[in-house]
Protein backbone atom coordinates (compact mmCIF):
# COMPACT_ATOMS: atom_id res chain seq x y z
CA UNK A 1 0.00 0.00 0.00
CA UNK A 2 1.45 3.31 -1.01
CA UNK A 3 2.48 5.60 1.81
CA UNK A 4 -0.21 8.47 2.26
CA UNK A 5 1.14 11.86 1.33
CA UNK A 6 0.37 14.82 3.81
CA UNK A 7 -2.05 16.31 1.23
CA UNK A 8 -4.03 13.13 0.86
CA UNK A 9 -4.07 12.59 5.06
CA UNK A 10 -5.24 16.69 5.08
CA UNK A 11 -8.07 15.51 2.51
CA UNK A 12 -9.19 12.40 4.75
CA UNK A 13 -8.75 13.87 7.78
CA UNK A 14 -11.21 17.25 6.51
CA UNK A 15 -13.70 14.08 6.20
CA UNK A 16 -13.06 12.82 9.34
CA UNK A 17 -13.75 15.98 11.00
CA UNK A 18 -16.70 16.76 9.04
CA UNK A 19 -18.21 12.99 9.86
CA UNK A 20 -17.18 13.83 14.01
CA UNK A 21 -19.40 17.36 13.43
CA UNK A 22 -22.41 15.36 12.53
CA UNK A 23 -21.78 12.82 14.99
CA UNK A 24 -21.00 15.16 18.09
CA UNK A 25 -22.61 18.19 17.00
CA UNK A 26 -22.46 19.04 21.62
CA UNK A 27 -19.24 18.13 21.82
CA UNK A 28 -17.98 19.95 24.64
CA UNK A 29 -15.77 19.87 27.91
CA UNK A 30 -17.08 17.06 30.07
CA UNK A 31 -15.16 18.64 33.38
CA UNK A 32 -17.87 20.28 35.27
CA UNK A 33 -17.14 24.13 35.34
CA UNK A 34 -18.53 27.84 35.70
CA UNK A 35 -15.60 29.90 34.76
CA UNK A 36 -11.43 29.80 34.38
CA UNK A 37 -10.27 29.17 37.94
CA UNK A 38 -13.11 25.78 38.40
CA UNK A 39 -11.68 24.83 34.95
CA UNK A 40 -8.05 24.69 35.92
CA UNK A 41 -8.47 23.31 39.38
CA UNK A 42 -10.74 20.45 37.45
CA UNK A 43 -8.78 19.60 35.12
CA UNK A 44 -5.39 19.21 37.35
CA UNK A 45 -7.37 17.21 39.77
CA UNK A 46 -8.29 15.13 36.10
CA UNK A 47 -5.09 13.73 36.14
CA UNK A 48 -4.85 9.69 35.95
CA UNK A 49 -8.97 10.35 36.63
CA UNK A 50 -12.18 9.80 34.88
CA UNK A 51 -14.12 12.94 34.63
CA UNK A 52 -16.59 11.64 35.71
CA UNK A 53 -15.42 11.17 38.93
CA UNK A 54 -13.91 14.67 39.26
CA UNK A 55 -17.43 15.66 38.69
CA UNK A 56 -18.99 14.77 41.60
CA UNK A 57 -15.90 15.35 43.70
CA UNK A 58 -15.75 19.36 42.52
CA UNK A 59 -19.41 19.35 43.02
CA UNK A 60 -19.12 20.00 46.83
CA UNK A 61 -15.50 21.38 45.89
CA UNK A 62 -16.49 24.08 44.54
CA UNK A 63 -19.51 24.77 47.11
CA UNK A 64 -16.76 25.00 49.98
CA UNK A 65 -13.86 26.69 47.55
CA UNK A 66 -15.36 29.51 45.67
CA UNK A 67 -12.23 31.84 45.06
CA UNK A 68 -8.04 31.27 44.40
CA UNK A 69 -7.36 32.81 48.39
CA UNK A 70 -9.85 29.68 49.31
CA UNK A 71 -7.75 27.43 48.09
CA UNK A 72 -4.49 29.55 48.59
CA UNK A 73 -5.47 29.60 52.44
CA UNK A 74 -6.98 26.08 53.04
CA UNK A 75 -5.37 23.79 55.46
CA UNK A 76 -3.10 21.31 53.58
CA UNK A 77 -4.93 18.22 55.15
CA UNK A 78 -8.72 19.66 54.88
CA UNK A 79 -7.54 20.16 50.48
CA UNK A 80 -5.91 16.79 50.74
CA UNK A 81 -9.42 14.43 52.09
CA UNK A 82 -11.69 16.91 49.76
CA UNK A 83 -10.15 15.70 46.70
CA UNK A 84 -8.73 12.41 48.11
CA UNK A 85 -11.01 10.19 46.01
CA UNK A 86 -9.33 11.42 42.67
CA UNK A 87 -6.37 9.82 43.41
CA UNK A 88 -2.64 11.07 44.00
CA UNK A 89 -4.70 13.41 46.21
CA UNK A 90 -1.36 14.65 48.26
CA UNK A 91 0.08 15.82 45.15
CA UNK A 92 -2.96 17.39 43.80
CA UNK A 93 -3.43 19.14 46.86
CA UNK A 94 -0.36 20.71 46.99
CA UNK A 95 -0.39 21.77 43.36
CA UNK A 96 -3.81 23.41 43.60
CA UNK A 97 -3.16 25.45 46.70
CA UNK A 98 0.58 26.63 45.36
CA UNK A 99 -0.91 27.44 41.88
CA UNK A 100 -3.74 29.39 43.29
CA UNK A 101 -1.07 30.69 46.05
CA UNK A 102 0.90 32.09 42.28
CA UNK A 103 -2.62 33.24 41.50
CA UNK A 104 -2.30 35.67 43.81
CA UNK A 105 0.87 36.98 43.55
CA UNK A 106 1.30 36.87 39.87
CA UNK A 107 -1.91 37.82 38.72
CA UNK A 108 -3.77 39.34 41.17
CA UNK A 109 -5.77 35.99 41.41
CA UNK A 110 -6.94 35.74 38.27
CA UNK A 111 -6.70 32.85 35.27
CA UNK A 112 -4.01 34.09 33.05
CA UNK A 113 -4.44 33.77 29.36
CA UNK A 114 -1.26 32.64 27.88
CA UNK A 115 0.37 29.50 27.43
CA UNK A 116 3.94 30.56 29.54
CA UNK A 117 2.01 31.81 31.88
CA UNK A 118 -0.17 29.19 32.82
CA UNK A 119 2.46 26.17 32.21
CA UNK A 120 4.46 28.30 35.08
CA UNK A 121 2.08 27.23 37.59
CA UNK A 122 2.28 24.46 39.66
CA UNK A 123 0.70 20.92 38.32
CA UNK A 124 -0.01 22.82 34.81
CA UNK A 125 1.44 21.19 32.10
CA UNK A 126 1.09 22.04 28.69
CA UNK A 127 -2.73 20.04 28.45
CA UNK A 128 -4.21 21.23 31.30
CA UNK A 129 -3.35 25.06 29.63
CA UNK A 130 -4.30 24.13 26.08
CA UNK A 131 -7.77 22.80 28.05
CA UNK A 132 -8.10 25.82 30.56
CA UNK A 133 -7.29 28.30 26.99
CA UNK A 134 -9.21 26.68 24.65
CA UNK A 135 -12.51 26.23 26.82
CA UNK A 136 -12.53 29.07 29.05
CA UNK A 137 -11.34 31.85 26.62
CA UNK A 138 -11.86 30.40 22.87
CA UNK A 139 -7.78 30.68 22.67
CA UNK A 140 -6.21 28.02 20.13
CA UNK A 141 -2.65 27.75 20.72
CA UNK A 142 -2.56 24.02 20.76
CA UNK A 143 -4.21 20.37 20.90
CA UNK A 144 -5.27 18.75 23.87
CA UNK A 145 -4.04 15.37 23.56
CA UNK A 146 -5.58 12.57 26.14
CA UNK A 147 -5.25 8.89 26.17
CA UNK A 148 -8.28 9.24 23.97
CA UNK A 149 -6.93 11.72 21.50
CA UNK A 150 -3.58 9.54 21.40
CA UNK A 151 -5.26 6.50 20.74
CA UNK A 152 -7.70 7.66 18.38
CA UNK A 153 -4.84 9.81 16.05
CA UNK A 154 -2.48 6.64 16.15
CA UNK A 155 -5.89 4.50 14.74
CA UNK A 156 -7.19 7.02 12.27
CA UNK A 157 -3.05 7.19 10.55
CA UNK A 158 -2.96 10.73 11.76
CA UNK A 159 0.40 9.81 13.23
CA UNK A 160 2.72 7.60 14.15
CA UNK A 161 4.17 9.20 17.47
CA UNK A 162 3.96 8.13 20.77
CA UNK A 163 4.73 10.97 23.41
CA UNK A 164 2.02 13.74 23.42
CA UNK A 165 4.36 16.73 22.43
CA UNK A 166 4.78 15.37 18.89
CA UNK A 167 1.18 13.84 18.47
CA UNK A 168 0.21 17.26 19.00
CA UNK A 169 2.89 18.71 16.95
CA UNK A 170 1.49 16.81 13.90
CA UNK A 171 -2.56 17.25 14.53
CA UNK A 172 -1.41 21.03 14.68
CA UNK A 173 0.17 21.10 11.32
CA UNK A 174 -3.16 19.00 9.79
CA UNK A 175 -6.17 20.10 11.58
CA UNK A 176 -7.01 24.07 11.11
CA UNK A 177 -6.25 25.76 13.93
CA UNK A 178 -9.32 27.65 14.52
CA UNK A 179 -10.65 23.64 15.19
CA UNK A 180 -8.00 22.50 17.98
CA UNK A 181 -10.69 22.64 20.62
CA UNK A 182 -13.65 21.25 18.92
CA UNK A 183 -11.08 18.21 17.61
CA UNK A 184 -9.51 17.34 20.69
CA UNK A 185 -13.89 17.33 22.27
CA UNK A 186 -14.96 15.12 18.80
CA UNK A 187 -11.76 12.92 19.74
CA UNK A 188 -12.93 12.89 22.77
CA UNK A 189 -16.44 12.75 22.38
CA UNK A 190 -15.56 9.34 19.59
CA UNK A 191 -13.11 7.59 21.78
CA UNK A 192 -15.37 7.42 25.03
CA UNK A 193 -18.83 6.32 22.65
CA UNK A 194 -17.73 4.35 20.13
CA UNK A 195 -13.92 3.89 19.80
CA UNK A 196 -12.65 2.18 23.01
CA UNK A 197 -9.34 0.97 23.83
CA UNK A 198 -10.23 -2.72 23.86
CA UNK A 199 -13.39 -3.29 22.01
CA UNK A 200 -13.97 -0.59 19.65
CA UNK A 201 -17.26 -0.71 17.79
CA UNK A 202 -15.92 -0.46 14.23
CA UNK A 203 -19.52 -2.19 13.39
CA UNK A 204 -21.44 0.95 13.92
CA UNK A 205 -18.28 3.47 13.77
CA UNK A 206 -19.12 6.51 12.03
CA UNK A 207 -16.25 7.44 10.56
CA UNK A 208 -14.94 3.35 9.64
CA UNK A 209 -14.75 4.14 6.16
CA UNK A 210 -11.93 6.65 6.57
CA UNK A 211 -10.07 4.79 9.31
CA UNK A 212 -7.20 2.24 8.25
CA UNK A 213 -7.53 0.36 11.73
CA UNK A 214 -11.34 -0.30 11.04
CA UNK A 215 -12.14 -4.27 12.05
CA UNK A 216 -7.95 -4.50 12.40
CA UNK A 217 -7.70 -3.76 16.30
CA UNK A 218 -6.92 -6.68 18.41
CA UNK A 219 -9.48 -7.37 21.11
Amino acid sequence: MPRETLQIRTARLKKIIAALDRTYPGAHCELNHADPLQLLIATILSAQCTDKRVNIVTKELFKKYRSTADYANAPLSELEQAVKTTGFFRNKAKNIRACCRKLIVRHGGWVPRTMEELTQLDGVGRKTANVVLGNTFDINVGVVVDTHVARLSQRLGLTKQKTPEKIERELMVLVPQKQWTLFSHWLIWHGRRRCAARRPDCEGCEIKKLCPSAGKVKR
